[in-house]
């Protein structure tokens, strides 16, 4: 199962564990509803849908509400190290957590040590902690837009804030940036850099890049990252490796995109809703099973 671990932008909502779904339009977890807009909770819906299409269990979730102090975010980050190791997932997917180090450090402990290591996936804050610790290159997979990117290739940022300016300007090319980035070792195994054209990289640079159908109105739309976000991960849960699974959903997530026919106005709900209608259309198919094949033959 699909775990998805990150904060609520309210200060009122609690520590909360469970599988996750959508009803009405809005993200149910337990008792709780919350408002789909962008976050942690676009990512999570675009998780349900894409789930739904393939016919795999719904995400879990572990969510908090924090909105930029840290508490809730502490709070988490307890809970996951003392939670996970009890538990079995396979993919783990982790979102917005404000970088708090020794609470990271304590929890990259049990995840290393658990009997079966799960992928990890790293996006918005707690990407900028698996850097800032120097453990970047324990995950698996990191899904930057080019502003974060950006801060992944400045070796001497201690924060996003404060990337340099020569490396922040619109010269620097995201294969330039990658390779920055690797050369640090401030990346993941893999880097899924969102953007009008997306691409996959490892250490030995861009391996793919996906740049159709173009939607200029998307460009205007909060939440579209974390679409992204949520797909690749569902699609390595599923069982993808992590090059098919990045190609797969960022062609879904462009398809979802365009079927919405967005303007400036459209909400990412509405984009998620296609998201059934983008797999098909890109013939998404869960992978064959070593046990599956000797079936068939």
């Amino acid at each position: 199962m699909l775990c998805v671990a990150g904060t609520v932008p309210s200060d009122d909502f609690p520590l909360v564990g469970g599988v996750v779904s959508l009803d009405g339009g809005r993200l149910r977890i337990g008792k709780l509803n919350i408002d789909v807009n962008r976050g942690t909770p676009a990512l999570l819906a675009a998780a349900v849908k894409a789930c739904e299409a393939l016919g795999l269990p719904a995400p879990f979730a572990y969510l908090v509400g924090d909105t930029g102090s840290g508490k809730g975010s502490h709070r988490l980050y307890a809970h996951l190290t003392e939670t996970l190791a009890g538990v079995s997932f396979r993919t783990i997917t982790f979102h917005y957590l404000q970088p708090i180090v020794h609470r990271h450090a304590r929890l990259l402990s049990v995840l290393r040590n658990m009997d079966s290591r799960p992928r990890l996936i790293a996006d918005a804050g707690y990407m900028y902690m698996a850097k800032m610790s120097g453990e970047a290159s324990a995950y698996d997979l990191f899904t930057p837009d080019v502003g974060e990117l950006a801060f992944l290739a400045d070796e001497e940022a201690p924060h996003p804030f404060y990337t340099r300016g020569f490396i922040l300007h619109e010269d620097n090319l995201v294969p330039d940036l990658i390779a920055r980035a690797y050369q640090h070792r401030n990346a993941a195994r893999y880097l899924l850099v969102k953007g009008k054209a997306d691409y996959l990289a490892d250490e030995s640079g861009v391996l793919e890049t996906v740049d159709s159908p173009v939607e200029e109105a998307l460009e205007a739309i909060g939440g579209t990252g974390d679409t992204l976000t949520g797909l690749v991960s569902v699609f390595i849960e599923a069982g993808f490796d992590i090059r098919r699974a990045a190609v797969t959903a960022m062609r879904v997530n462009r398809l979802a995109g365009c079927y919405a026919r967005p303007t400036p106005a459209t909400q990412i709900l509405e984009i998620i809703n296609h998201i059934p209608r983008a797999c098909r259309d890109a013939q998404v198919e869960l992978p064959v099973t070593a046990e599956q094949q000797d079936n068939i033959a």
